[in-house]
């Protein structure tokens, strides 16, 4: 494996105090020494602080940009944002469940969650048992409530990367044991997510593939090899979808139909134009009126960006930033190596979907249906990334 892309704490750290090799590389094993049980109970503020902030500027995004279409279809101003303040509980309650849940026990549960999140892929592409919005198959209907099992496959994989090159170490220079097992495991869930179809997805979660299998010490020339032989495929699916046809000509000419297919996006441009630096003000959004479809979900930034302006859109940005850079930095101070990647996979997700949601809404992506984490609507998202945030919290106590 090479020491370059190793996370510093995991390349032959000495254990710590008194204890024993034996003990500093099991994640689970209660601290000894000087070591107090009060340094595994405490939160890092530094990522508990920015995640806080942006669940409350979430919910008062949901809330401007949903309230006149929430009243429209549903005659209720507050449906979603108290549904979404709903979702925020239970996300918090699992935060801090997972916080004091040891790193390692999610390796024991690998092999479950695969199998059960493959089970719910495949589950929701049965008619009659997945639902169907927008000609796409990606949701449960359970009651009144919606259910994205694609939200699980991230977290799911992140532990399976996470104890597969953990147990390998440095057999993941191998072509045999470090990029076939873990491009087939995540390939099946690639082409289950390309059959509802959300491209989309399938591409980001290769190219956060792509990124652990490299730090996890696969050869360069192999991933390059990889990515080689799917660009075609990728390009070939593009090509032979009419809605993707049409979401890269909005993409590259957005103003050539701006009441056609270029329409979301000259919007969300000029929802950015109007806010300028300040903002025209919390709820004073003209956008949200009708003019940008679901406001309070993939172009929730449109609207925070009109209504706060380039400093609230600047002060959200900050806030990930610390978040993530935290990520990294707990991913790099973990105690064993699987802790390590587990922590880096949670967080290089949450960061790439961050990028593409911003990218999108900004024009420099192509359109793709993708929540902007903790802030847009949605049930899935949000618990799913509050659960990666307590596995975050509790590797960054285990390291203190």
């Amino acid at each position: 494996m090479s020491k370059a892309r190793v996370p510093r704490a995991t390349r032959g750290t000495r254990p710590r105090g008194g204890e024993s090799k034996r003990s500093a590389d099991k994640p689970g094993t209660r601290p000894r020494g000087g070591e107090s049980k009060r340094s595994a109970d405490k939160y890092d503020l530094w990522i508990l602080i920015p995640v806080l902030c942006l669940m409350g500027i979430g919910l008062v995004m949901v809330y401007s940009a949903s309230t006149n279409l929430a009243a429209h279809r549903l005659g209720d101003n507050y449906f979603y944002l108290k549904r979404q303040a709903f979702f925020a509980c239970v996300g918090i309650v699992i935060m801090l469940v997972a916080k004091n849940i040891p790193s390692r026990i999610f390796s024991r549960l690998t092999y479950p969650l695969l199998f059960g999140t493959a089970c719910l892929m495949i589950m929701v592409l049965i008619p009659g048992i997945g639902t169907k919005v927008g000609g796409a198959a990606r949701w449960f209907r359970v009651g009144s409530f919606s259910i994205q099992p694609s939200e699980f496959v991230k977290f799911a994989l992140a532990v399976y990367l996470a104890y597969s090159m953990s147990k390998k170490g440095p057999e993941m220079a191998h072509f045999s044991t470090g990029l076939v097992p873990h491009l087939l495991v995540a390939g099946v869930f690639m082409c289950l997510i390309i059959l509802q179809p959300d491209l989309g997805t399938a591409v980001i979660i290769g190219c956060w593939l792509v990124i652990l299998l490299f730090v996890g010490g696969v050869n360069p020339f192999q991933l390059a090899g990889v990515l080689s032989l799917f660009a075609p495929v990728v390009f070939w699916l593009v090509l032979h979808a009419d809605y993707r046809l049409k979401r890269w000509w909005a993409f590259l000419h957005p103003w050539k139909d701006p009441t056609g297919i270029g329409f979301q996006i000259v919007h969300s441009f000029l929802a950015f134009g109007s806010g300028g630096v300040f903002g025209m003000g919390l709820g004073n959004s003209k956008q949200k009126l009708f003019y940008l479809p679901e406001p309070h979900t993939d172009f929730v930034l449109s609207i925070l960006g009109e209504e706060m302006g380039f400093l609230g859109i600047g002060a959200t940005i900050i806030l990930f930033g610390v978040l993530i850079t935290r990520g990294i930095k707990v991913a790099l101070d973990a105690r064993d190596l699987y802790s390590s990647y587990l922590a880096l996979g949670l967080t290089t997700f949450l960061g790439l979907q961050v990028l593409v949601n911003m990218g999108v809404v900004m024009g420099l992506l192509p359109t793709k249906g993708l929540t902007l984490p903790l802030i847009s609507y949605g049930g899935s998202s949000l618990i799913m990334t509050f659960l990666s945030i307590g596995v975050l919290l509790n590797i960054s106590s285990q390291s203190c």
